[in-house]
């Protein structure tokens, strides 16, 4: 599952990003769209492998309230679906 994960990511582009966000209601900032971008390019292995204590927390002063909110169920309502993916 992860080679799939990696291509993907190594395919992604910040646009790719940004239409996932407002597809789902989140609409980035350019500050954190880029901010978004740049930390799942480095991080997602990190974050898939340690999904169960990933704390979102540390990141919320970088979004809006908002859009904070909508991440956080996001990530939940991903979680749920795929965690036994991985």
């Amino acid at each position: 599952m992860f080679i799939l994960i990696e291509r993907y990511i190594d395919n992604l582009t910040i646009q790719d990003l940004n239409n996932l966000a407002i597809g789902k209601g989140i609409y980035l900032n350019q500050e954190e769209l880029e901010f978004s971008y740049d930390f799942i390019k480095k991080n997602w292995k990190t974050v898939l492998s340690n999904h169960g204590i990933f704390d979102i927390e540390k990141y919320k002063n970088r979004f809006t309230d908002e859009n904070f909110t909508k991440i956080k169920l996001l990530i939940k309502e991903y979680s749920q679906k795929y965690s036994h993916y991985l």
